[in-house]
């Protein structure tokens, strides 16, 4: 019971769960260990998970707490895991050796992304020093219920972070824009909403399926002189690109601190 445990069941933790539950992994080897009873109570319930007393017969152990919850959660648990025990961190910021210099576990980082929640999610995995090809391949199925998983060199996992880690606040705050400019333009709140979303929607489902690149596609639907031509060329002076570079910049940093602090 229980063999493959996740400390911490929020959104990200539940998020995980359903992604094992939907790829067919049995609920009862999935434990929990939630510090909030009714929340524990309630991922019970909706996936038919087990509650955990401690870690002894787990054989994979997901940490997904907070970044400043790492070194308390270890104290609390780290001498309980088995010491084979493969251990994945889901934890923004933290390199691998931190938490191989708290427990003697193979250690695998991952930089997941909230649309893995509807199962679109966007993983990037990392190995730490005592992990093998076998321990990236469990991660990779374990996870691939959460969308696509990819594997990156750990001195990365900041750009990814800023990419896809925090990439879904980008399209929502886009969302946000062209909602409220469609409003100025007369659109009801509703009926501006609407457009946005299936836009987006529909604009990545051709990136995905059509097999041209981003580039392509805005060309195709850019006719010379017409409409969205205009929009792009206000878009470009007002310095979208130097924008999303300085953005981005600004999240890799922020993640680099993170593993300092």
């Amino acid at each position: 019971m229980g063999s493959i445990a996740i400390i911490g069941a929020g959104a990200m933790g539940e998020a995980i769960i359903a992604g094992m539950v939907k790829a067919g992994h049995n609920p009862g080897d999935i434990g929990i260990i939630e510090k909030r009873s009714e929340r524990a109570d309630e991922l019970v319930s909706r996936y038919g998970v087990v509650k955990l007393a401690d870690l002894a017969d787990v054989t994979t152990c997901f940490l997904v707490v907070k970044p400043n919850d790492l070194a308390s959660t270890l104290a609390s648990y780290g001498s309980q895991l088995p010491p084979q025990a493969l251990v994945i961190s889901i934890i923004a910021g933290k390199p691998t050796t931190l938490i191989e210099s708290m427990i003697p576990n193979p250690v695998v980082r991952v930089m997941p992304n909230t649309p893995a929640l509807v199962g679109a999610g966007m993983a990037a995995i990392s190995s730490g020093s005592r992990t093998t090809s076998a321990d990236l391949d469990r991660v990779e199925q374990l996870l691939a219920g959460t969308g696509k998983v990819i594997r990156v060199d750990e001195p990365l996992q900041d750009a990814v972070t800023a990419v896809s880690g925090s990439g879904p606040a980008y399209f929502f705050r886009i969302v946000e824009a062209m909602t409220a400019a469609g409003m100025e333009l007369g659109l009801s709140k509703e009926v501006a909403t609407e457009l946005t979303i299936q836009t987006l929607i529909g604009a990545g489902q051709m990136l995905a399926q059509s097999g041209a690149d981003a580039g392509t596609l805005r060309a195709n639907v850019t006719s010379p002189n017409g409409t969205t031509a205009a929009a792009l060329t206000t878009l470009n002076e007002g310095g979208l690109q130097e924008l999303f570079s300085k953005a981005l910049k600004a999240a890799r940093d922020r993640s680099r601190e993170l593993a300092e602090g």
